[in-house]
């Protein structure tokens, strides 16, 4: 291959451009002494072809010369780009910096976290600037790349910890082992490349957390479990690692790979760890753990961890089931790859790095348990074995080597660019020149045809390992045979026109058979499937698809008896979903190949027509029913915002639509998980509300990290007239704020910032700080509400602010606490009750707080008070029963709604209400909770109302919201038969007299 610096002095036009650019801005960030400098490398005629080069196809490394041209002119002056790294000078290089490079200090660390997190980040940044440069001039092999880039990893975990751990011994004592007695260290296990020691340009690193023994620490300040001191020493080594500052970031740090993902604790001890990989372990973590390594924690404790995870990953008999697994997971790349459009991947795509590296792995499980030379992270050992031992014939683990090598320098080259993770090639003219010319090619055409012959290569002899003798004769189909005959009956009627509708006699038996009621229904259902116009455009090989898999949902649906003669309509609801995915025939795989994704589907669908519709608006959906652990394992808010944050690392921070549509699938995905668990009862209703409110703010503290940076990147930060930065923060009201959410909540929200509105900006284009809020305030909305493909994330309402519509739409603290002062009326002070901070800024929060509790803590006159609130509700109950708002009516006879009808939700939330406003100034404990059953609660503490009412009003406050979720999972509105709750509302309607006096 001719090497890329050989044509480099024939760049494209527009390679010459960018590195023209490049250079104009690196000479505006030098001094003059610095430019002199510059000038004299410049007469190196190497230097300059490289520089070129590297710049021409790396805009991160010009950026990183701009940002510290100190650091490039020194590199550049000491040759450094031509000399290899030893893996050990990783270590002693930071190891130095974070010392201060000061031998009198006797080796001693920093010892704040914003300095280590300084420090990684700028060493990072200049290795990186070594590392690309030697890659994209081919002065570093393959082998030596990753390797640098897995070194730099590894000393980036391990000096880290050394700052870390006793930063956080101070705080909270020396954890100690109970059996032991001895100091406990975090062990870190890599895994996936940086595992192997292949690290690559802008890869995650994938990490595992635990330690030793479970015990106590000792000599701090405050005594902790051993496990939460390790959690809280990991979740800081995210942060030193992950967290995005003005230096940018060492590492994306992945935690999906830990015992039971992201559900599952972010640290477990060595005991817990080994019972879950001998109980529970799964086929695909086998897979996993082949790289598995212990790149930080103390030596015996390493081993004895590295061994435990050895005996679960290899079988100490070959182990021919690996290859049933490999085809399992051909199917689930094919199905990833065509749902996520990676077909150009190199990756992913058909003959991509991961199908090379699942070649390697399959062998390595079959035969690792008994030749100890398979149990090799490194692919080049195992591809050279395979071909020493001829597992592989006529030399493929050579030519699987060379596809690889070639694969992951282009690879190289993708992420080099901007220091993105990315495998997608290009499809703009000046991405694929410059792919071409930094992988040594005149044009794309000529670089196309070669990774073309390179990617067949891999798919053929991946094709050939996941081929199985089984292939051939095994059965493709179990289901029951008469509901095989009805689907091809209603494809025969399908093309006929009979004179009626009625099924025959024998279809009506085996229809009756199979558990259906309706037989005419559904084979109506059938027919129109096969008649329907995505049926008739089918390729064979999906047709081929759906006739496999209809009989099964026949039989399914048929056999599933809950509720009781339900078989029909769940029947049609889930033929709606393989209708709606029937262009996207991967998803008919899924059903077919896992029958327990089916049964959720089938389960689900026959329990809430709200569920099957989003499952088929929205197909995506479907991916998250195939592990029931996850799906009825709601996890805590915590382990909800980790999973964003994961969800989110591979997104570019400048693809908004793309950065929106995976917020709404997130969103999408975890409510579908909580209605589940409602479904199936492993969530009582208050633990729904907690989920659901939880996953609102994760939601909104997101969007408001995403609307800030964008908006500071276009005009700065706001400026102060004190050391403390202007604030903002989102307070929930409603039900968000009392923690109440439903599943088709809308979000009342009020925007409120702190900044001095006589300063401006600091950015090139400055706006006035109260300019700033409000367009941060907008695209926050913007962000939340948008109609896209994937559907909005929220609806919002924005009129509890103060004035309303009319009002400004962030308004500071001071301009809200004068509203509420001097123009609020009492019906927002009743709405102040249920407001709390959600997002934000924490100082706002407390003083938001104490502002929120001066205003309820108030002392009004009773009479008024009552007379107010009293008159709120007619005028509620009016407006609902205007001629506009008839169909939210309550009046209709016969019927209660469950939240506006007369002793219903609005009524307890209104004594509620009043409770707090009328008695909050001789009692501020009311004002400390925003939910109703806790204020409820306290009430009854305080002697403000009798246990018994209170107990009758939380009974039957929780029985209307329970009543309410079950019907908006029904799509049924909130009106339901009043002798339902006739015992509730006349309990309601008797404590509400009482305390109004009516």
């Amino acid at each position: 291959m001719v090497l890329a610096q050989q044509v480099a002095t024939e760049l494209p036009a527009a390679l010459v451009e960018n590195y023209q650019r490049y250079l104009q801005q690196f000479m505006e960030a030098c001094s003059d002494e610095q430019q002199s400098r510059f000038s004299l490398l410049l007469e190196d005629e190497t230097f300059c072809t490289e520089l070129r080069l590297v710049w021409a196809g790396s805009e991160f490394v010009a950026g990183v010369c701009r940002k510290m041209p100190e650091t490039f002119l020194s590199a550049a002056e000491s040759n450094i780009f031509a000399k290899a790294k030893t893996e050990t000078e990783f270590e002693q290089d930071l190891r130095g910096l974070l010392q201060n490079n000061n031998p009198q200090t006797g080796g001693e660390f920093i010892q704040s976290e914003d300095d280590l997190g300084r420090i990684l980040r700028q060493y990072r940044n200049a290795e990186m600037l070594r590392i690309i440069w030697r890659d994209l001039t081919r002065k570093a092999e393959l082998t030596e790349t990753v390797r640098d880039l897995s070194a730099l990893a590894d000393a980036c975990i391990r000096c880290s910890l050394e700052v870390l751990h006793p930063i956080a011994s101070q705080a909270w004592g020396e954890p100690i082992g109970r059996d032991s007695g001895q100091p406990q260290r975090l062990v870190v296990i890599a895994m996936g490349k940086l595992g192997a020691g292949e690290l690559n340009l802008s890869s995650d690193i994938d990490l595992i957390f635990a330690y030793p023994e479970l015990g106590e620490t000792q000599g701090g300040k405050r005594c902790l479990s051993n496990h939460e001191f390790f959690l809280r020493l990991g979740q800081k080594l995210i942060k030193a690692l992950d967290q995005m500052t003005a230096d940018g970031f060492v590492f994306r740090v992945d935690m999906r790979l830990r015992p039971y993902g992201q559900s599952g604790a972010l640290v477990y001890h060595f005991d817990a760890l080994e019972e879950y990989y001998q109980t529970q372990g799964r086929e695909w973590e086998r897979y996993a753990m082949i790289k598995a390594r212990v790149v930080a924690g103390e030596a015996a404790a390493s081993e004895h961890l590295a061994a435990v995870l050895r005996s679960f990953t290899y079988r100490k008999y070959i182990d021919f089931s690996v290859i049933e697994s490999l085809r399992e997971m051909k199917m689930l790349i094919n199905r990833e790859v065509a749902r996520k459009g990676k077909a150009e991947d190199v990756k992913l795509g058909a003959g991509g790095i991961r199908e090379v590296e699942f070649i390697a792995q399959a062998f390595q499980l079959i035969r690792g348990g008994r030749d100890s030379r398979f149990q090799n992270p490194r692919l080049r050992d195992i591809l050279q074995l395979l071909d020493d031992e001829q597992l592989l014939p006529q030399s493929q683990g050579e030519l699987l080597w060379q596809a690889y090598q070639f694969l992951r320098n282009v690879e190289h080259v993708l992420q080099a660019w901007r220091d993105q993770q990315t495998q997608a090639l290009p499809n703009d003219t000046e991405g694929r020149s410059r792919v071409a010319v930094m992988m040594g090619f005149p044009g794309w055409d000529e670089f196309a045809v070669v990774l073309a012959e390179h990617r067949r290569t891999v798919r053929m002899i991946f094709d050939d390992v996941a081929a199985s003798e089984d292939d051939a004769s095994a059965d493709p189909s179990s289901v029951n045979e008469q509901a095989a005959t009805v689907w091809h009956l209603a494809a025969e009627s399908a093309t006929e026109s009979p004179a009626n509708g009625d099924v025959e006699t024998e279809i009506e038996l085996d229809l009756r058979t199979l558990g259906y009621v309706d037989e005419n229904l559904v084979f109506a259902l059938l027919r129109a499937l096969q008649t329907s116009r995505a049926v008739l455009a089918m390729q064979e090989e999906a047709r081929n698809r759906l006739d496999s898999l209809i009989p099964q949902l026949i039989a399914d649906c048929g056999s599933y008896g809950e509720p009781e003669d339900n078989s029909d309509e769940t029947l049609r609801r889930v033929l709606g979903i393989v209708e709606a995915v029937i262009r996207r025939s991967v998803y008919l795989v899924l059903l077919i190949e896992n029958p327990a994704a089916r049964q959720q589907v089938i389960r689900l669908c026959a329990a809430s027509p709200w569920v099957a519709s989003e499952l088929a608006r929205y197909p995506a959906l479907l991916d998250e029913l195939i592990d029931p652990r996850t799906l009825y394992t709601p996890p805590e808010r915590d382990v909800i915002a980790d999973d964003l944050r994961q969800q989110m690392l591979r997104i570019p921070s400048d693809d908004l639509e793309a950065q929106m549509d995976a917020l709404r699938y997130f969103r999408r995905a975890h409510v579908l998980r909580v209605a589940a668990c409602e479904i199936v009862g492993a969530l009582p209703l208050m633990k729904v509300s907690d989920y659901l409110t939880w996953l609102a703010e994760v939601i909104l503290d997101y969007v408001l990290g995403m609307a800030w940076q964008q908006m500071t990147l276009r005009h700065g930060n706001p400026c102060s007239s004190t050391e403390d930065a202007p604030n903002f923060l989102v307070v929930g009201y409603g039900k968000l704020g009392g923690l109440e959410l439903g599943h088709g909540s809308d979000l009342d929200l009020v925007f409120i910032h702190d900044a001095d509105s006589a300063l401006s900006t600091d950015g090139e284009r400055p706006v006035d700080n109260e300019t700033f809020f409000a367009r941060l305030g907008q695209r926050i909305i913007h962000i939340l509400s948008t109609q896209t493909a994937a559907g909005t994330l929220y609806e919002i309402d924005m009129r509890l602010r103060p004035s309303g519509n009319s009002g400004l739409l962030v308004a500071s603290l001071g301009a809200f606490e004068n509203y509420q002062n001097e123009s609020a009326w009492t019906w927002e002070h009743q709405a102040l009750v249920r407001a709390r901070p959600v997002a934000g800024s924490s100082a706002l929060a407390v003083r938001f707080e104490q502002l929120r509790k001066s205003v309820l803590s108030r002392q009004r006159e009773l009479a008024t008070l009552k007379t107010d609130v009293m008159a709120m509700r007619e005028k509620m109950r009016a407006h609902l029963d205007s001629g506009e708002n008839a169909d939210k009516a309550e009046s209709a006879p016969g019927e209660f709604d469950l939240k506006q009808g007369a002793g219903g939700i609005v009524d307890i939330e209104f004594m509620v209400q009043f409770q707090v406003l009328a008695q909050s100034h001789s009692q501020p404990e009311l004002t400390r909770w925003t939910d109703n059953i806790r204020i409820l609660g306290d009430c009854a503490e305080l002697g403000l109302m009798s246990s018994h009412d209170v107990d009758s009003l939380c009974a039957a406050y929780k029985a209307y919201r329970a009543a309410g979720h079950r019907r908006q999972l029904q799509q049924q509105s909130s009106r339901v038969p009043a002798q339902m709750f006739a015992q509730e509302r006349a309990v309601v309607t008797t404590v509400w007299e009482h305390l109004f006096g009516c």
